[in-house]
């Protein structure tokens, strides 16, 4: 049974030891992997007398402390760590060890994706490749020789500048890697292998020329080219935005389809999931573009606020985390559109953050404690924690946050630093004391702001009223109100916004409010007619809006603010959708505004597939007390009916207008035309009507970007399976050979919302295309299983029963991989008493397996505790 160790914020302490220089010599070799390691060391505390290393899964050959080789007697050695006794301010500490990357099928350290041996280390995986002090406070300079066979692995990789290669005897060779910048060892890569690849060059705004590659599979090389074109302009966004210049010689990217995570910025040699590096027309969608991208650009920016400043410990992950995501989010914006990227932003904050926020495994942006780092990369940490920054943006404004990141990169540069240093520096420029704003980082749940107003016609003013309703913690503890910037705008008759003025509470930029008071009441004068509230223009804060007097149809078509718009048609929908599930009748009202937005030709396609999207099912179950999907299904398929109903002529006409097939381009207009296209006949499927279907399958036949093509795959298993069997026998003859289309296929069959999902879904764990060692694969099926609400809320339970088996089943090969799983547990609380015994019987046969890990465990115990 493992030892289920929580790890405390409050018992942090600087290393006693750091290691100054590190040099590594690997020889690669089929069956294992040898590695030599020359730690010089440097005493931090001068009480310390031993020197523990970090390590695990490790075969120890020898040990040298300075030219002593030791004995047995000599260190201490334990499964995940070896004690050297060290009274000296400096010594010289030489390891050789062995590893197994064959065996390594959590895919920490060093292990072997299909031909390629690669490297993830963050957070606590270089421990599984060496003896090392594996902390990010220790920050060391590191210099790596690869020798591997020459046939075999023609590309040796490693972080910072290549130094040298040499030919060796019997078909080796060997190359020297020399990173001049310190950084700790969790960025730390090693790559090897026979790969393809594609090269260009930068010149940065100095002058300096930078070496840039892509290597990927052998016959991939023309899906990287996207990829290229976005990690060229995120070097040029980051020297105009924030005056950083990229500061080795090359940058080396590397795509591998067994990765744990996204991609990870290690220091000059990135390595990403293949996911977020291939793409083309023909095998990935316009979102795949768009998040590529992003993520490219999110690991080069991790350069400086991620590597050349890196958190102190993992507690402070939100630090390079939210920082970078906030980074690439305005990246995004700049790229394409300012709008639809915040749209898109907070949508994907509500899906995930809001409701982890909501559930059992609710923790801050920087938690108190932890039993496993691994499950702390989430989207608390980085989509609330990029909220956080913006709100400091959005206090400062562009030229103030601009110099309070200067100050951060000039004060802290080279080191390992907390939260606090980050807000030190927001602090130099903020007009505003920033103290009881450090409550976003220790404290958990979304906070309410419950707003309400009254107007004096005769004074011609408004007084606004904001509670801050904030939730108790996980723990039932009560929490204190925030401060935070709330963005609104008083309209009049015809959406023109008055002029706020009121000196009742701190104002900037003439529309943001400062609330930190518990109960506001602020008077505006010169308001002289009644006005409609707009509220959280831009999404200025992450919090829940209660308020009764928001004039929904009125915002649709008249606020100036786009993501108002977006966000009246979601509330509108909502409010719509659950009368219907209480028995109600559909909103005329709503119909009407829905075909107002619908029909008006000066709104842009995308950011009209946007405002014409339906409530999530997800949106819908986060506001309900006790979970009820069947009502919510009903609910939503009889709305779209409706509306297809009602729309239908001007829905066709549309979708013929903006079908396009022989377009395949990803600029703004192209993939805002086929994402409105893919919504509008989704619509129109609902009707189950023959002749639509026919289009449906017509559209997947002619259509020659994977975004049509999948999108018609899709409705055509939900709608017409009929028409569905040969497209999906189509789709999986023409892409069996590429995994990462495959993941696609796999995705649209375990979605499905169709009867006997799970059944096929069993079916499909033999399939020759699927592997339950490629993390991919597994997120795919079983993943979209676990979130597919109709067939995993199954009132017979076998859905619950099904995922617990894989939970299980994956733990033993990659716990990072099974925790995630677990998560889709999270609503056991508000389940029905029925569905609630069958999932905590389930949730218990997990709990209580004897071998169950240190991941899985902390999960589903924080589940089980809460209800």
């Amino acid at each position: 049974m493992q030892e289920h160790k929580v790890h405390y914020f409050n018992e942090y302490t600087p290393s006693d030891y750091t290691v100054v220089n590190c040099s590594l010599e690997f020889i690669i070799e089929e069956s294992s992997t040898r590695v030599e390691n020359i730690m010089e060391i440097r005493r931090q505390n001068p009480h310390a007398k031993e020197l523990r290393l970090d390590g695990e899964k490790l075969d120890l050959e020898l040990i040298w402390l300075d030219d002593l080789l030791l004995d047995n007697s000599q260190f201490t050695q334990t499964d995940t760590s070896l004690t050297v006794a060290l009274d000296a301010d400096t010594a010289r500490i030489r390891i050789i060890n062995r590893i197994y990357p064959d065996e390594n099928t959590e895919l920490e350290g060093l292990y072997r994706s299909g031909g390629i041996w690669c490297t993830q280390n963050e957070p606590e995986g270089f421990r599984r490749i060496t003896y090392f002090i594996d902390r990010p406070d220790v920050m060391t300079r590191f210099t790596t020789k690869i020798i591997a066979s020459k046939e075999r692995c023609p590309v040796l990789l490693s972080n910072g500048n290549l130094r040298g290669t040499a030919t060796l005897d019997n078909g080796k060779h060997l190359v020297l890697w020399e990173d001049p910048i310190p950084k700790p060892c969790y960025l730390f890569a090693l790559v090897a292998g026979d790969l393809g690849s594609i090269h260009d060059t930068y010149t940065t705004v100095s002058g300096k020329n930078v070496e840039l590659a892509i290597y990927c599979d052998k016959g991939n090389e023309d899906k990287c080219h996207h990829a290229m074109r976005s990690l060229k302009k995120s070097m040029e966004w980051d020297e105009y935005t924030y005056g950083r210049e990229y500061d080795l010689e090359v940058y080396n990217i590397v795509a591998v389809d067994s990765f744990n995570m996204g991609a990870m910025e290690n220091k000059g040699l990135n390595i990403f999931n293949s996911h977020y590096v291939l793409a083309d027309e023909d095998s990935a969608t316009d979102t795949d573009f768009m998040g590529i991208e992003s993520v490219i650009a999110h690991e080069y920016f991790h350069n400086w606020t991620g590597n050349r400043i890196t958190c102190r410990n993992w507690f402070e992950l939100t630090l390079k985390e939210g920082l970078t995501v906030f980074r690439d989010q305005c990246f995004s914006a700049d790229m394409n559109s300012l709008l639809t990227q915040r749209i898109d932003d907070v949508r994907a904050l509500r899906e995930r953050q809001f409701v982890e926020d909501a559930g059992p495994t609710a923790h801050p942006i920087k938690p108190a404690q932890y039993m496993e780092i691994n499950n702390f990369y989430t989207a608390t940490v980085y989509e609330k924690g990029a909220e956080v920054i913006r709100m400091m943006h959005t206090l400062l404004g562009a030229e103030r946050f601009r110099a309070a990141m200067d100050y951060y990169f000039e004060h802290f540069d080279g080191q390992a630093v907390g939260t606090e240093e980050f807000l030190e520096s927001m602090q130099s420029q903020s007009p505003i004391d920033l103290t009881q704003f450090k409550r976003w980082y220790s404290q958990e749940r979304t906070p309410i702001l419950h707003v309400s107003s009254s107007y004096s016609e005769e004074r011609s003013e408004l007084v606004l009223k904001i509670v801050q309703k904030i939730p108790k913690n996980t723990k039932n503890q009560e929490q204190l109100p925030y401060a935070l910037p709330l963005s609104i705008a008083l309209l009049d008759e015809n959406g023109a916004a008055f002029p706020l003025c009121s000196s009742d509470v701190t104002m900037f930029h003439g529309t943001t409010l400062w609330i930190e008071d518990a109960v506001h009441e602020i008077t505006f004068a010169g308001i002289t007619s009644k006005p409609r509230l707009s509220l959280n223009r831009h999404f200025s804060a992450p919090v829940i809006i209660e308020c009764d007097e928001l004039d929904f149809p009125f915002l649709m078509a008249h606020d100036s603010d786009g993501f108002v718009r977006y966000e009246a048609a979601q509330q509108f929908g909502i409010q719509t959708l659950e009368t219907m599930m209480e028995g109600g009748g559909i909103d005329e009202s709503y119909i009407g505004s829905y075909g107002t937005a619908l029909t008006d030709t000066s709104i842009d396609p995308m950011y009209k597939a946007q405002l014409l999207e339906l409530p999530t099912v997800s949106a819908l179950m986060q506001r309900q007390k006790t979970i009820d999907i069947t009502s919510i299904v009903t609910a939503q398929e009889s709305l779209k009916r409706t509306l297809a109903k009602r729309y239908g002529k001007e829905m066709h006409d549309l979708i013929e207008s903006l079908f396009d097939p022989s377009n395949t381009k990803i600029d703004g207009i192209s993939m805002g035309k086929r994402a409105l296209k893919n919504q509008l006949l989704a619509m129109l499927m609902s009707l189950q009507d023959e002749t639509i279907s026919r289009l449906c399958y017509e559209h997947y036949c002619q259509a020659l970007s994977m975004s049509e093509r999948l999108a018609a795959l899709d409705l055509l298993e939900n709608y017409a399976p009929d028409l569905a069997v040969d497209a999906l026998d189509d789709f999986y003859n023409r892409y069996r050979d590429q995994t990462l289309v495959m993941n696609k296929y796999f995705s649209v069959r375990a979605s499905s919302r169709r009867e006997g999902t799970l059944e096929r879904v069993k079916a499909l764990q033999n399939d020759s295309a699927y592997d339950h060692k490629v993390p991919n694969l597994v997120r795919s099926l079983i993943g979209s299983f676990a979130r597919n609400p109709v067939a995993f809320y199954d009132v017979s339970g076998e859905g619950f029963a099904f995922v617990a088996d894989k939970v299980i089943e994956i733990d033993a090969i990659n716990p990072q991989i099974a925790s995630g799983l677990a998560g889709a547990f999270k609503n056991y609380g508000r389940l029905s008493i029925e569905q609630k015994m069958q999932m905590g019987s389930e949730l218990e046969r997990i709990k209580n397996h004897p071998t169950l890990s240190n991941n899985v465990y902390e999960i589903v115990s924080k589940i089980l505790e809460a209800s």
